[in-house]
């Protein structure tokens, strides 16, 4: 097989959010402890969403590595090509990322120009519900099987990587999930489903249930009180 210009390793989601962090992680495993040929861009894509379409545009190759919702136990790893791809990162979506990468490979192939081979490496969450939180251990433990998946389907275009034993230093060192999994507060240092000052706040008053009827009325007048 022809060696293809462009191979992109795009890892989607959200660190903040336990799992939904899968294909962030993956990536940072990976800049840390592999060498590619100068043809192959290892990147955190994250939630940016349709700003991901020009590297999207730009690649022959694209293997993606994303939280999904499969439907299957959880931790389980497993791997769509080609045109089935957005049918999964769009069927059950984790959260606002997965659709916006959906739209990303809908306006590529809209612009004429679209990956000619397309990889997905989704693992099944096991937590999202988690203000920073870290990896699930059933999650984390798939990091090095995505990635040896990976691996082997570069290799079929030709593709060689070395394993780095210096380890390289992150573009942004305040992603190292150790740092980030160390410096977490507990749960009784924060709040992890909102900020407190919020949540006791007046916004947030607990209030009796308001009747239909009372609520026509309401409705009623705030009406009349915009006419």
């Amino acid at each position: 097989m022809t060696k293809p210009q462009h191979i992109l390793l795009l890892g989607i989601g959200n660190v903040l959010w336990a799992d939904e962090g899968f294909g962030v992680r993956v990536i940072e495993h990976l800049q840390k402890n592999y060498r590619f040929p100068e043809q192959v861009q290892v990147m955190d894509g994250g939630t940016q969403g349709v700003y991901l379409v020009e590297h999207v545009q730009a690649a022959n190759v694209l293997v993606v590595f994303d939280a999904v919702d499969y439907g299957l136990s959880e931790g389980t790893l497993k791997c769509i090509e080609n045109e089935e791809v957005p049918k999964f990162l769009g069927a059950k979506k984790m959260s606002l990322h997965q659709t916006g990468f959906q739209e990303v490979l809908a306006m590529a192939d809209m612009l004429g120009q679209y990956p000619e081979h397309l990889l997905l490496i989704g693992v099944q969450p096991v937590e999202l519900d988690d203000y920073g939180g870290s990896l699930r251990p059933q999650v984390k433990a798939q990091i090095q099987p995505a990635i040896d998946i990976a691996l082997t389907y570069l290799a079929t275009f030709g593709m060689t990587t070395e394993i780095n034993t210096a380890h390289n230093e992150l573009s942004d060192p305040v992603l190292d999930i150790q740092r980030y999994e160390q410096e977490r507060p507990t749960s009784t240092e924060a709040c992890r489903i909102g900020d407190e000052r919020i949540l006791l706040s007046e916004a947030f008053e607990v209030r009796p249930p308001i009747s239909p009827e009372e609520l026509s009325l309401k409705v009623d007048i705030d009406y009349r009180g915009k006419y």
